[in-house]
C-alpha cells in the first residue's frame, strides 16, 4: 500500500488489488465481528459517492466505461470487512508509508536535480506525483505520536521523520502547488493532536524552523519552487489586468468562470460528462467562455466540478466522503493512547490534503486519486478500530 504506491508503474493499485482479492476468503472463514454504527456511516458515504457517480454516468450514457472510477468506492467496502477483521501490524503500515516517501521523495529529488526535468512525475501526472508525494509525508508526521511510544524509538523516529521529509520534498520537485496551500492546515491538525506532549519553548522553536525551511526552500533556484510561486502570482496578474487565459492559472480561472454560468441551469442533477462538454461548447461559441477550457474534460476544482457535473447530490455526496471520516477520527484526537492518537491524525490528514488538492485539480478523476483514498481511508478505519478493541480488553497490542 505503501511502499511501493510512487515508485512502479500503477504501485497505488497493487496494495488495494491484493486486499481486494483477499476479502472474499471472509465468506469461508467467517470470522463473526459485529459493525457498529461509525463502521456503517463509513460504508454509507462509500456508497453513497458510488451511486451518485454512477448514476449520472449511467444517464449520461456512458455505458460501463462510466462507473470504473466509482467503482473504486464501492470496491472498498469489501476490503474494510476484510480490515475490520484481520488488520496488519502498525509496524507494517508506518514503516512501508516511510519507506514509500523516502523512495519516491529521493527519486523526485534524482529527476529534478540530477535528470534535469522541469517538474517530477514519476510515472503519473506531475500534481497526482506531487501532492501523493505531499500525502506520504505528512502521513510520516502523524505517525511520529506511535514512533516515540514504541521500544525501538531511536530506529522509528528517524525514519518517520526522514519520510516526512522526502515526501514534502517530492511534492516540490513535481512543483505541485495545490499541495503547498493546504499545509498550514495540516500543520494545525498535527499542533492539535500532539501540542500538549511539547513544551511551548519546542512548538515555539519547531515554528522557526518551519519558516526557515520555507524561506531557504524558496531561496534556492534550483529547486523550482522560487520560479513556481512567482509565476503563480505573475498569472493571477495578467488574468486580472489582461484576462490572459494562456497561463496554468488563468486557464483554471476560465474554467471555473464557465462553472459558475452553468451550474445555475441543471443545479440538482446537473449536466454529466458528456453535457457539460456540449454546453461548454456553446459557451464558447457565445463568447462566454475562453477557447482554452476545451483542452480539458473537468473543470480543475473538485466541489465545481462534482456540483457541474452530478448536481447537489453529487456535491453532498463528495462534502460527505470528506467530512463524514474527519469527525469519525477526529472523535479519537483526545485520545491519551499514542498509537490510536497517531492513526486518528493521519485519518483527519487523508481528507484534509485531498479537500487541499481538490481546489486545483479533479482529484477523484484520476485512478491514482480514486485508489488512494478510498483504500487508505478504510485501511486507517481498520486499524482504528483494531486499537480501540484492544484498548478496550485491557491488552497492548506488542510492536517492535
Amino acid at each position: 500500500m505503501g511502499a511501493i504506491a510512487l515508485v512502479v508503474p500503477t504501485g497505488y493499485s497493487l496494495g488495494p488489488a491484493l486486499l481486494l482479492l483477499a476479502s472474499p476468503v471472509l465468506l469461508a472463514l467467517r470470522p463473526g465481528f459485529d459493525l457498529n454504527r461509525q463502521d456503517k456511516a463509513i460504508i454509507a458515504i462509500l456508497l453513497a459517492y458510488f451511486v451518485v457517480a454512477a448514476s449520472r454516468a449511467l444517464v449520461d450514457g456512458q455505458g460501463s466505461s462510466g462507473l470504473d472510477k466509482s467503482s473504486r468506492f464501492l470496491l472498498a467496502v469489501p476490503v474494510l470487512f476484510w480490515l475490520v477483521a484481520y488488520p496488519p501490524r502498525l509496524s507494517v503500515m508506518w514503516s512501508g508509508i516511510a519507506i514509500g516517501a523516502i523512495a519516491s521523495g529521493s527519486w523526485a529529488v534524482w529527476q529534478k536535480l540530477i535528470e534535469g526535468v522541469a517538474r517530477a512525475g514519476g510515472y503519473t501526472h506531475v500534481i497526482q506525483y506531487g501532492d501523493l508525494n505531499m500525502l506520504f509525508g505528512v502521513l510520516c508526521l502523524a505517525g511520529l505520536g506511535w514512533a516515540f511510544s514504541q521500544r525501538n524509538a531511536k530506529y522509528w523516529v528517524p525514519l518517520l521523520a526522514l519520510g516526512a521529509l522526502m515526501g514534502v520534498m517530492g511534492s516540490l520537485m513535481s512543483g505541485s502547488r495545490g499541495g503547498w496551500i493546504g499545509f498550514p492546515f495540516v500543520l494545525w491538525v498535527l499542533y492539535r493532536g500532539y501540542a500538549r506532549y511539547f513544551a511551548r519553548r519546542w512548538l515555539v522553536g519547531l515554528s522557526v524552523l518551519v519558516v526557515a525551511i520555507g524561506v531557504t526552500v524558496y531561496a534556492v533556484p534550483q529547486l523550482g519552487v522560487q520560479s513556481r510561486v512567482n509565476a503563480a502570482f505573475s498569472n493571477v496578474q495578467q488574468y486580472l489586468e489582461e484576462g490572459n487565459t494562456r497561463t496554468s492559472l488563468g486557464a483554471r480561472f476560465a474554467m471555473w468562470h464557465a462553472a459558475v454560468e452553468l451550474i445555475p441551469e441543471k443545479p440538482i442533477f446537473g449536466w454529466g460528462d458528456q453535457g457539460y462538454e456540449q454546453a461548454r461548447d456553446r459557451l464558447i461559441a457565445e463568447g462566454r467562455a475562453a477557447p482554452i477550457i476545451k483542452n480539458w474534460g473537468h473543470v480543475h476544482n473538485e466541489y465545481l466540478d462534482a456540483w457541474l457535473k452530478r448536481g447537489v447530490f453529487g456535491l453532498l455526496a463528495l462534502l460527505a466522503l470528506y467530512l463524514v471520516p474527519m469527525r469519525l477520527f477526529g472523535k479519537r484526537l483526545s485520545s491519551d493512547d499514542l498509537a490510536l492518537k497517531s492513526i486518528a491524525i493521519a485519518g483527519i490528514l487523508l481528507p484534509v490534503t485531498y479537500m487541499d488538492f481538490g481546489l486545483s485539480q479533479v482529484f477523484l478523476a484520476h485512478n491514482s486519486g480514486v485508489m488512494v483514498y478510498p483504500f487508505w481511508l478504510v485501511l486507517l478505519w481498520g486499524l482504528l478500530r483494531h486499537r480501540e478493541a484492544h484498548l478496550a480488553s485491557g491488552m497492548q497490542p506488542r510492536e517492535r
